[in-house]
């Protein structure tokens, strides 16, 4: 019997006491003789039930009866504190507040001995990760939208652009990803009749329907939100073949950053493209044999320089032309930093 499953029928209990057995079988998905035997198990915990027989009767906790206060061990509290911790700075906890209330109730109901220590990681462990500054969902949209991907559910939600446009929408929603300080939800718009990525905290209402749809397959919510970002209609448009394995460079470069497939590098013409490396010239396609072509967008040229600059293998950058000139430039600007070096 999992012990998960004890713990949501307890809980479901002291949330909505005198439900029913079909009714309490629904909601965590067993029959009704699983409920029974949750029944069964808790009685056997010393946590005493009643129940009311008849058309509106139901389970619920016996009157007067108070669960014990949450008791943690001293690596239990820890993982808990850390957890809360590293959750605020990378914008993975939800809700304005949400990790310090928490923690200060944990803190509330742990021994004295324990609290102080608990409250000196707190205060002394440092976290070298960047805070992420972004907008926090609200806790209910996320476990809305959770709860109705489990059950195969689908949603309406109130959303707003990135150009500030409000719309409604009508989601089948395949599942959640937290990514770079971020959430995304990521199903079938019925809008737009194909699968999108939106951002949580740009829903400002998440309903559930009682509207069922068919589960997607072998659909892999993070491999498609990494796409969609990768698609992003920035400014300028990214060609580059690079002088590296498929290996090496789904190692090194993120999905976030580019597509990347394999390319025969002595089929791309370097003459043509006006290819450069950090020396402005093309890669010898005949000497390297295969490569990769690296294509995605970008709002700023100087940074994707960087990021070629950065991977320190000979590349050729066959659009746009803009892209090239900015190469050109960091590498004019390295050689005068280093000559400024040598001359001190």
């Amino acid at each position: 019997m999992s012990t998960n499953r004890v713990l949501a029928f307890l809980e479901l209990l002291q949330a909505r006491p005198g439900l029913t057995g079909p009714e309490l079988a629904e909601r965590l998905e067993v029959d009704v003789r699983t409920v029974r035997r949750y029944v069964r198990r808790l009685e056997d915990l010393g946590i005493p039930l009643e129940a009311e027989r008849g058309r509106y009767g139901g389970y619920r906790l016996m009157p007067g009866y108070r669960l014990p206060p949450l008791m943690l061990t001293g690596d239990e509290a820890a993982a808990v504190v850390l957890g809360l911790l590293a959750g605020r700075r990378a914008g993975l906890t939800v809700g304005e507040g949400a990790a310090e209330s928490a923690l200060a109730k944990i803190q509330r109901v742990l021994p004295d001995a324990l609290r102080d220590r608990v409250a000196a990681v707190e205060a002394m462990v440092g976290l070298t990760t960047r805070s992420a500054a972004t907008s926090r969902p609200s806790g209910a949209t996320l476990l809305t939208l959770a709860d109705a991907a489990r059950r195969r559910l689908r949603v309406r939600l109130a959303y707003r652009s990135f150009r500030g446009q409000d719309s409604e929408r009508t989601v089948d929603p395949y599942g959640l990803v937290f990514h770079s300080g971020r959430w995304y939800l990521t199903g079938h718009d019925h809008r737009r009749g194909e699968v999108r990525t939106f951002r949580l905290d740009r829903i400002g209402r998440a309903e559930t329907t009682e509207e069922e749809f068919a589960a997607p397959g072998e659909f892999d919510a993070v491999a498609h939100v990494m796409e969609s970002l990768a698609s992003v209609p920035y400014r300028y448009e990214v060609e580059v073949v690079l002088a590296m394995t498929m290996e090496e460079a789904r190692r090194r470069i993120p999905p976030t950053v580019a597509a990347l497939a394999p390319v025969d590098v002595s089929a791309v013409d370097g003459s043509a493209v006006d290819g450069s490396a950090m020396d402005g010239g093309a890669m010898d396609g005949g000497a390297m044999g295969g490569g990769v072509r690296m294509t995605g967008r970008a709002e700023r040229l100087d940074g994707m320089a960087q990021v070629l600059a950065g991977l320190g293998v000979p590349f050729t950058v066959v659009g746009p032309p803009e892209l090239r000139e900015e190469v050109r430039a960091l590498a004019r600007r390295l050689e005068e930093w280093a000559g400024q070096a040598s001359r001190r």
